[in-house]
């Protein structure tokens, strides 16, 4: 993962994790890698894992189980939250930076619609 250098590590390995589950990647109620394996995997020290993990924790997105490791809520309904936020907030992110480029809503709505109908959204 090539992580940005204005931001936390752990924000962005968070993120990565919340990614993870609104795909599918690790489904409610999946066992996750230990924080040895996710810190290998990442590239970074174990504590950076382990914060990004107990934030997830305090969100209610991840929950640990004494002998048996962190897995994922059960909880649908606040992962479709998850999901709603996300993309509230990439679409926020988008909005800004089409406006900073000049761009007003009707070119943006043409552009969506011309994209949407020539399959090139995804």
């Amino acid at each position: 993962m090539d992580f940005d250098t204005n931001l936390p590590i752990y924000l962005q390995i968070m993120t990565e994790i919340k990614r993870l589950i609104i795909t599918g990647t690790y489904k409610p109620s999946q066992k996750i890698p230990s924080v040895r394996e996710l810190a290998i995997d990442y590239g970074v020290n174990p504590n950076t894992v382990q914060r990004a993990l107990s934030e997830l924790e305090r969100e209610g997105l991840v929950a640990s189980e004494r002998t048996s490791g962190r897995f994922i809520c059960d909880d649908i309904e606040r992962i479709q939250k998850l999901r709603v936020t996300m993309m509230k907030e990439k679409t926020d992110q988008f909005l800004r930076e089409i406006h900073e480029y000049g761009f007003d809503e009707e070119e943006l709505m043409e552009t969506i619609r011309e994209r949407l109908q020539n399959g090139k959204s995804c």
